[in-house]
């Protein structure tokens, strides 16, 4: 830990010029410091965004990547002369480079950093009477401080939680048991759900799509305590959070927030609809991270979508695709898994070798474009499109395809909230539990004639709707583990004739991804490497 919190101690609140044109055009950078920038609500407001703004680099891959191809739903891909890195994610393998995970790390921390500079200087603003603003940018604070404990804590089991800035005597600190990061993540999301209004901004055109909202809070709240509980075997979110908590607050979701389900599952995605696309501010989005292409090639800038690039079908636009490198090709077994009639097999998964455009087959190439792992199956969800001519939209557009796509990141989705209620509410109201999945379910097969009934409805029942559901959402991975290694290894072991599609799960890790090694170095003895690395 102390390469980046040495840095982030020395920068300070320089980390918050590139938010504030106005900062920057009216006095130096080196007379901002801690002690005197927070003075107003528009200086707190500006400490709020660079809190956001860590969530645009973290979304460039990192867990959602990475979970999915170390999951049952995808393999390495990428070139054959790519870097064996993206295989050992995903087989699991005694890693060759230990610094593979370094940016999952380094991003949680920054992200955590710029929240606790932020709540620290919050009592310094003058906020005259308007109070109810600083509450609001103290839960948009805890709940971003919260998400990025999750996305370390899921990713690597103990952490290092932090709920203040550390003082040169702390740059050592050595993890801490997952109750003490787990009370931590449930105090602030309690916070956040609690005190923020009941403004639902998943209307189009609303100036604050992408920032928490109250239900945004009581669904994260949802999701961190069914992992917590599953993984660790507890019945309350370390002393915090009961299940009776847990449940009320995602019905309260359910019940009162607003958000529903876009009526085709299709329309969610632009590659799987195109001019019928829901729009990414619609009614579904609970919560998503936010991206644009305004960056225009330059590589200094972090608003564009990254990730897109990664999935994209490798070595050239393909019918309506554009082009992108391979990495994370769809394993066959998750497009058998949709049963017929299913709409969201078809939304989720372009099919090379079946697949049509304008009445012509794909004609997809995997030898010559060097395609790594090819299984005929690859993303589109997420995967960034062309428009009529051929052209990349971005690059139509004056972008770069590699970082200028600007499609946002489905956080939290209302089918997610839906399955997430009908997991918490299965023992005390099945009933309720069983209307939430079959509201999903209606969706998918555009009928009420696949439903779920009480013969057939139970956990297995609803893990498998989640992976159907969320599938390439980065969520799999996580919900595997939880139900325990036996599960995850039954499910990620994968038998080949072609040795390049053999995955082993190896139970000895618990399911946690290596450390980077830096950090270890760093520690002096402090943090260890996590098991079976």
């Amino acid at each position: 830990m102390k390469t980046y919190i040495k840095l982030f101690a020395l920068s300070s609140l320089f980390v918050l010029g590139a938010c504030s044109n106005d900062f920057l055009d009216t006095e130096p950078s080196t007379t901002k410091v801690e002690e005197n920038f927070y003075k107003t609500p528009a200086d707190a407001y500006s400490g709020l965004v660079a809190v956001y703004d860590v969530l645009q680099r973290e979304a460039y891959g990192g867990p959602l990547l990475i979970s999915e191809q170390a999951s049952d739903d995808c393999f390495g891909g990428y070139g054959i002369a790519d870097a064996q890195t993206d295989i050992e994610w995903d087989r699991f393998l005694f890693v060759s480079n230990k610094e593979m995970n370094a940016d999952v790390w380094k991003y949680a921390y920054l992200g955590i950093y710029r929240a606790n500079i932020l709540l620290e200087h919050l009592d310094q603003v003058n906020w005259g009477t308007d109070t109810a603003l600083k509450t609001r940018y103290e839960a948009e604070a805890r709940f971003l401080r919260a998400h990025f404990h999750f996305m370390a804590a899921k990713m690597f089991g103990d952490i290092v939680p932090l709920d203040h800035t550390i003082s040169a005597s702390e740059f050592q600190l050595p993890r801490q048991s997952a109750e003490v990061t787990y009370a931590l993540i449930a105090n602030d999301l309690k916070f956040a759900s609690d005190n923020l209004s009941n403004d639902n901004y998943s209307q189009t055109g609303n100036a604050n799509y992408g920032r928490i909202t109250k239900w945004a809070a009581e669904a994260y709240l949802a999701r961190t305590f069914l992992f917590y509980t599953d993984y660790y075997k507890k019945t309350d979110m370390a002393g915090v959070v009961t299940k009776a908590q847990a449940t009320a607050y995602i019905n309260d979701v359910v019940t009162n927030s607003g958000h529903g389900l876009v009526a085709d599952f299709a329309n969610l995605w632009l590659a799987a609809s195109f001019d019928k696309f829901a729009g990414e501010d619609n009614t579904e989005m609970v919560w998503a991270v936010r991206f644009n292409g305004s960056g225009k090639g330059d590589w200094n800038l972090n608003e564009g979508n990254r990730f897109q690039v990664d999935i994209a079908p490798r070595g050239g636009a393909i019918g309506p695709y554009a082009t992108g490198w391979g990495g994370a090709t769809v394993n066959p077994k998750l497009y058998q898994a949709y049963d017929p009639g299913d709409t969201r097999r078809d939304a989720t998964i372009i099919d090379l070798k079946n697949e049509t455009y304008k009445g012509q087959p794909l004609n997809f190439d995997a030898e010559a474009r060097e395609q790594r792992q090819y299984t005929g199956y690859s993303w589109k969800k997420f995967c960034p499109i062309n428009n009529d001519a051929g052209t990349s939209i971005v690059e139509a557009n004056g972008g770069n395809f590699q970082i200028d796509n600007y499609q946002d990141y489905a956080v939290i989705r209302y089918a997610d909230v839906l399955l997430m209620a009908a997991e918490l509410n299965l023992d005390s109201n099945p009933g309720l539990a069983l209307a939430d999945i079959n509201q999903v379910r209606d969706r998918a097969f555009k009928d009420a004639n696949h439903r779920l009934t009480t013969a057939n409805f139970n956990k297995v029942a609803i893990m498998k709707e989640r992976q159907l559901e969320l599938a390439l959402e980065g969520l799999r991975y996580f919900d595997l583990i939880r139900q325990g290694m036996a599960e995850t290894k039954a499910q990620i072991d994968n038998t080949n004739t072609d040795s390049q599609f053999n995955v082993t799960f190896r139970t000895e890790t618990l399911g946690w991804f290596p450390l980077p090694q830096s950090q270890i170095v760093l520690s002096n003895g402090t943090i260890s490497q996590n098991p079976g690395w």
